[in-house]
């Protein structure tokens, strides 16, 4: 059965075409956006298979540009779906907001009101005197579900608003203390990012 059956040729060649590129684009580079973070946390298991389809997916799109070299609209759509699927793979990973993090706060006011804040609601903390450039500061780590950074955030502002603080992504991680109660529970966490607890 011809490609053209139930649609006329020109609506194929300037519709149907170039909106399937369009779409592939977007499907394999939000694919290849979460490889790249796949890999950025070790993921072993999940990023070979991300490359896979990223790759199957690009190879249909390219062999349609290839066909169709005089056609300036593929090369449109092409890029287009480029650009899309960039911002639509960062969406999704933000979405997804799998992973820990580790947030180093250092202030020079009392945070006394900030530790027992956070430790109250179950974030594992860990609280260093140091000297900082114009004096004596306090250092406090923490490591948190990315889902509660927001909320950790808010505390620091609320209780040390002129806190300096920086926020590090983790690849692994044994043991901790973490909120509970959530829906992404730590051990869920851990799962997808394959961070495996180290034996003694």
């Amino acid at each position: 059965m011809s490609e053209y059956a139930f649609v006329g040729p020109f609506i194929f060649t300037w519709v149907i075409i170039p909106i399937l590129i369009f779409l592939a684009r977007i499907c394999d580079v939000s694919l290849g956006t979460m490889r790249i973070l796949a890999i950025g946390r070790g993921n072993k298991l999940v990023a070979p298979l991300l490359g896979f389809f990223e790759l199957l997916i690009w190879l249909l799109a390219i062999r349609q540009i290839m066909q169709n070299l005089t056609n300036v609209l593929y090369y449109i759509v092409y890029s287009g779906g480029f650009a899309a699927g960039t911002y639509v793979g960062m969406y999704i990973e933000e979405k997804m907001a799998v992973g820990v993090r580790s947030i180093r706060i250092i202030t020079r006011k009392d945070a006394s009101r900030l530790i027992e804040c956070l430790r109250e609601t179950n974030h594992g903390v860990t609280v260093l005197s140091a000297e900082g450039a114009t004096g004596d500061v306090r250092v406090i780590y923490t490591v948190v579900n990315r889902g509660d950074i927001n909320s950790v955030i808010k505390t620091i502002n609320k209780f040390n608003p002129n806190a300096f603080y920086t926020i590090e992504d983790v690849r692994s991680a044994r043991e901790g203390v973490f909120p509970t109660g959530t829906f992404f529970s730590v051990r869920t966490y851990l799962d997808l990012l394959r961070i495996r607890r180290k034996g003694k």
